[in-house]
C-alpha cells in the first residue's frame, strides 16, 4: 500500500513547482498541522482534518477526524469511498486534492493544489502577511536606533552620571548613600550575599573606582581583624598555583590588562550570587595550589593533597615531646599507632575502663557517685566545654579524688587532705602534723588508770612515752618518703624521681601536661560526633594498659577518619569500605585564613552553636610559611 503526494504551487510568474514524495505506509493524514502527510496551511482547515486509509481492494476510504466535513465532487461529506482508478476531487478550504492512480506504477497519486485566496484580499497574500502589524509601527531601522538610544541614556549615561554625583563620598568615612534607587545599580549582576546586604544600595563601598575590578583594599576596609594573607610571601603563593596554560593563560593575560590580579579576595569569595549565605569555598581553589605542590615548590614541606578521599596525607598529631619546667614542649609526628606520648602520669586507660577488675568492684560498691554503672566510663572523667567542640582538662579533685583520696587524718568528722599538685605543701602539711603533736599517752600514766603495782612498770612506761615523744616529729620524714615511694599516694599516679628541693623532702614530682589540641592545623569538633560512641574512634582506649599510648585516630585504619568521610565529591579509595559516607571537602577542616576557631561555614551547614563557626574578630591569626 503506497501513496504519492504532489504539492503543486505558483511562481510570481504563473510557473507550476511540483514537490513530490513517496510514502509506503497503510494511511494518510490531511491538517494544518506540520506533522501531516498531506499539509494544508488554512485557518480552515483542522489540524487533524481527515484521514485517507486505502483498503485492500484498491479503494481510498476517506474520513473526517473532528466532524468538520470536507467536499467530493462538490458534495459535502464526513466519509467517502473513492476509486482511485476513476478518480475523484477532494477539497480542504482552500485546496482542492485530485485522486487517481499512477500509471506506471499502480500506487494512488494525490496531487494538492491551492486554488482560492486564503483570505478576502488579493491572491497575492498568504497567511503571514494578513495578521502583519506592518504599516502600523516605525521601521525597522528607525526602531533599532531608537532603542539603542535608550539602552545608551538607561545603563550608559544615567548610571555613570549616578556615580559621579556620588563619587566624593568615597574620600570620606562612614559616608553613605541616602537610601533609594541609584541608576548604576543597574550594572549589577545579581543581589548581595546575606552578609554584605546592608550594602546593596551603595556600590562605592566595595566597587570604588569607575570601571575598575574590586581591589583587596576595599575588602580590608572592613574586614581589619578576620582577613589576612594565606602566605606571607605573595610571589611564593603565585609560584605554588603554578603558570596556568592554554585558555587559562590567555584568561590571566586579559584579566591581568583589566587589573585583575590573580589571588585577589574575589578569586574566591564571590558576590552577586544570590541573597543568600555566601557558599563555602570550593576544593578546587585548595586543590589548585596543593594538587602536586611539590612538583613547583620542590623545596616545600608541606605534603600534596587534592581530597580528602584519594589525596591526602596521613595526620600529624602535635604531641607533647617533653617538659621545660612547668611547660610542655610540642612537637608534629606523623600519625601510626606505636606513637607515644608522655604526659607526666602513670594512668592507663584498660585498667580504667575495665569492667571486671578492682577498680570496676570500686565503682560498683558507690552508686551514688556512678550511677550503678559495671565500671567507669569515659563521660565520667571527661567533660565537654561549653561549645561542645572539645574537652576540659581532667581534674583530680573532680574526677580522680572520689576513688584515689588524699586523706591523712580525721578530727571528728571532718577529714584533712593533702595538697594535690603542690608537693613543697604536701610535705609541709606532713611535718606540721607530726611536729604539732604527740603519741597518745599510755593508760597506765594516768593517776585514776589500774596499773601493776609497784614503781618499776610505772618508771618503765613513762620513760618509753619519754622517748615516743622524743622521736614522734622524725616520723614526719618516714611519712614523707611513704607518700612518694613505691605504694604511695603521689607515687600511684606520677613520676616521682629523687632530685628535688628540701622543700619537697629531697622528691621530685614530673610535671603534668594535657594535650586538649592535637590537630593544630585542621579542625575537629566533638559536637557533630556526639551520636557516636567513644570507642568508634579512640578504638584502643578499652585495651590500653601503657600511659604514653596515643589514641587519638588517625587518617586510616580502624577507627580512622576515612571510616565515616569520604572525599568533597564522594571518592574514595577502593581499599575502604564506607557504610555512610560524609562528603568533607577541604573546608570542612581546614581555612584559607587560618586561625585558632572553626572553618567558616555557610549559616545553613552551621551547628546551633555559632561560637563553633563563625571566626572571631579579636582571635589572633597565624598566616603559614610554605617553608
Amino acid at each position: 500500500m503506497s501513496f504519492i503526494v504532489r504539492q503543486i504551487a505558483l511562481k510570481s510568474s504563473g510557473e507550476e513547482i511540483v514537490r513530490s514524495s513517496s510514502y509506503d505506509i497503510p494511511e494518510l493524514s490531511i491538517g494544518r498541522e506540520a506533522a501531516c502527510a498531506i499539509h494544508l496551511p488554512d485557518l480552515a482547515v483542522n489540524p487533524l482534518h481527515a484521514r485517507i486509509t486505502q483498503g485492500a481492494d484498491g479503494l481510498l476510504s476517506v474520513s473526517a477526524l473532528a466532524e468538520q466535513p470536507f467536499e467530493v465532487n462538490g458534495r459535502s461529506t464526513l466519509q467517502a469511498q473513492v476509486d482511485p482508478a476513476v478518480g475523484a476531487e477532494l477539497s480542504f478550504g482552500s485546496h482542492r486534492i485530485v485522486v487517481a492512480r499512477d500509471d506506471e506504477t499502480g500506487a494512488a497519486t494525490l496531487t494538492v493544489r491551492r486554488v482560492e485566496a486564503i483570505s478576502d484580499s488579493a491572491e497575492d497574500k498568504d497567511i503571514g502577511s494578513v495578521y502583519t502589524l506592518k504599516g502600523l509601527l516605525p521601521g525597522k531601522r528607525v526602531s533599532a536606533w531608537t532603542f539603542a538610544l535608550l539602552i545608551l541614556i538607561s545603563f550608559v549615561a544615567f548610571p555613570i552620571y549616578s556615580y559621579m554625583t556620588y563619587k566624593p563620598l568615597t574620600m570620606q568615612e562612614n559616608a553613605r548613600r541616602p537610601n533609594g534607587f541609584h541608576a548604576d545599580q543597574s550594572w549589577s549582576s545579581g543581589p548581595l550575599s546575606l552578609a554584605h546586604k546592608s550594602l546593596g544600595g551603595d556600590c562605592q563601598a566595595c566597587h570604588t573606582q569607575a570601571f575598575v575590578a574590586v581591589t583587596d583594599n576595599a575588602c580590608l576596609t572592613c574586614h581589619t581583624k578576620d582577613a589576612h594573607q594565606h602566605v606571607a610571601d605573595q610571589g611564593r603563593l603565585l609560584k605554588a598555583r603554578g603558570e596556568p596554560t592554554g585558555l587559562a593563560a590567555l584568561q590571566r593575560a586579559v584579566a591581568t590588562t583589566f587589573n585583575r590580579p590573580a589571588g585577589r579576595c574575589v578569586d574566591c569569595h564571590t558576590e552577586h550570587e544570590g541573597a543568600a549565605a555566601m557558599p563555602a569555598t570550593q576544593q578546587k581553589f585548595c586543590a589548585d595550589c596543593h594538587n602536586g605542590l611539590k612538583s613547583r615548590l620542590p623545596d616545600t614541606k608541606i605534603a600534596d593533597a587534592a581530597d580528602f578521599g584519594t589525596a591526602h596525607p596521613q595526620f600529624k598529631p602535635n604531641i607533647i615531646a617533653g617538659m621545660d619546667g612547668a611547660k610542655p614542649l610540642f612537637q608534629r609526628a606523623s600519625w601510626s599507632p606505636a606513637l607515644k606520648e608522655n604526659n607526666g602520669l602513670k594512668f592507663t586507660h584498660g585498667q580504667h575502663l575495665s569492667k571486671t577488675n578492682g577498680i570496676a568492684q570500686m565503682v560498683r560498691r558507690m552508686p551514688g557517685r556512678f550511677a550503678e554503672n559495671d565500671g567507669l566510663d569515659c563521660a565520667d572523667c571527661h567533660k565537654s566545654d561549653s561549645t561542645g567542640t572539645r574537652f576540659k582538662p581532667v581534674v583530680m579533685e573532680d574526677s580522680c579524688q572520689s576513688c584515689h583520696s588524699l586523706s591523712f587524718d580525721q578530727v571528728g568528722g571532718t577529714f584533712r587532705t593533702l595538697r594535690h599538685g603542690e608537693p613543697e605543701q604536701v610535705v609541709a602539711e606532713l611535718r606540721s602534723f607530726y611536729r604539732g603533736g604527740a603519741p597518745a599517752r599510755p593508760a597506765n600514766l594516768s593517776g585514776m588508770a589500774r596499773r601493776v603495782p609497784g614503781d618499776a612498770a610505772l618508771r618503765s612506761t613513762a620513760a618509753d612515752y619519754a622517748r615516743a615523744v622524743r622521736f614522734y616529729p622524725t616520723r614526719a620524714e618516714q611519712a614523707v618518703a611513704q607518700v612518694f615511694s613505691n605504694g604511695g599516694m603521689c607515687y600511684d599516679c606520677h613520676t616521682v624521681t629523687r632530685g628535688g628541693t628540701a622543700a619537697s623532702g629531697g622528691f621530685a614530682v614530673a610535671h603534668v601536661a594535657q594535650n586538649n589540641r592535637y590537630y593544630q592545623k585542621g579542625w575537629f569538633d566533638h559536637k557533630p560526633h556526639k551520636n557516636s560512641d567513644c570507642a568508634d574512634c579512640h578504638v584502643a582506649a578499652g585495651t590500653s594498659n601503657n600511659a604514653t599510648d596515643l589514641l587519638v585516630p588517625g587518617i586510616d585504619g580502624k577507627g580512622g577518619c576515612r571510616t565515616c568521610h569520604v572525599g568533597g565529591e564522594g571518592a574514595k579509595l577502593s581499599t575502604v569500605s564506607v557504610k555512610e559516607p560524609v562528603d568533607s571537602t577541604c573546608a570542612m577542616c581546614h581555612s584559607y585564613h587560618m586561625d585558632d576557631g572553626a572553618p567558616w561555614a555557610p549559616r545553613k551547614d552551621r551547628k546551633k552553636d555559632a561560637a563553633q563557626t563563625v571566626a572571631v574578630a579579636d582571635r589572633p591569626r597565624f598566616p603559614v610559611k610554605l617553608h
